[in-house]
């Protein structure tokens, strides 16, 4: 029994790659990156700008930093950026036809190529007169974040990370959207681990120092399920058309604990240390 669960555990992390020190140090440049676009497109987000716009400006202030937009081409994709507003969870298509108004809360999320090194993040963005409800769900899925981030360290199981997000927002009365999950990221897009934000206590991938992955809950205001656009093939709406909200860090496990590599702010001690 004690060599089938070491041989269990070695099976599942096979496909994560843990990164060096010249690794670590190029995803951190470009998770700088991603976490800077972010910043440089906040004061363009206001009521009556239309979302194609704020795709073009960040796809020009990415490539203006001799950097790439993953997003393009990926899969077929087209825009730097996904932009999703109010009831729609992920992967919103920005269109000069998608024009933010009072009271819209919406989801940015843009990755980068920097070097060949990938950085990804998004944040929400509240618009104007945004309602309690809004805004709560909002605040609620940033503490969801806030406490799968205290779940990585070494040692940890990746699937604890969705056990207490879930738990937190159930209790909140919100559910978490199980059809997207976070990844591996770093020297591809998307690698091992996934990470879901609903999950089995003690279950998944054992966290190891040189892992890079993201966390990103997307947290609903009613149903946890979503339906596809037929149109576009990428916009993610919640099922029953009310709000969802998402925040999303890209993070590096180390020895001591974990680093979040998109934060900028110094929102989380560096390293935040949980062990």
């Amino acid at each position: 029994m004690f060599l089938q669960s070491i041989k269990s555990l070695f099976t599942r992390n096979m496909g994560i790659i843990l990164k060096s020190r010249d690794q670590i140090e190029g995803i951190r440049e470009s998770c700088y990156l991603a976490a800077e676009t972010l910043d440089m497109i906040t004061p363009f987000v206001k009521e009556g700008e239309n979302t194609a716009r704020l795709n073009q400006l960040i796809d020009e202030f990415i490539r203006d930093n001799d950097a790439i937009p993953a997003t393009v081409g990926y899969r077929g994709y087209k825009y730097a950026s996904c932009i999703s507003l109010n009831e729609v969870v992920c992967h919103g298509v920005p269109h000069k036809d998608v024009v933010i108004k009072d009271g819209d809360i919406l989801n940015i999320d843009v990755t980068t190529i920097l070097d060949g090194f990938f950085g990804d993040n998004s944040r929400m963005y509240m618009v104007g007169n945004v309602s309690p409800e809004a805004k709560n769900l909002v605040d609620v899925s940033k503490k969801c974040l806030d406490i799968g981030i205290r779940q990585c360290y070494p040692g940890n199981f990746v699937g604890n990370i969705g056990y207490e997000i879930a738990n937190y927002a159930e209790a909140q009365g919100y559910s978490v959207v199980y059809e997207f999950c976070g990844h591996g990221v770093g020297i591809r897009f998307h690698e091992d681990p996934d990470v879901a934000h609903i999950a089995e206590k003690d279950s998944g991938d054992i966290m190891r120092p040189g892992m890079t992955f993201t966390i990103e809950p997307m947290i609903n205001e009613g149903k946890s399920r979503t339906k596809i656009d037929r149109k576009d093939g990428w916009t993610a709406r919640t099922i029953d058309g009310k709000l969802s909200a998402q925040w999303e860090h890209t993070l590096l496990i180390t020895k001591e604990g974990v680093e979040v590599l998109t934060d900028i702010h110094n929102e989380y001690p560096k390293p935040l240390k949980l062990i």
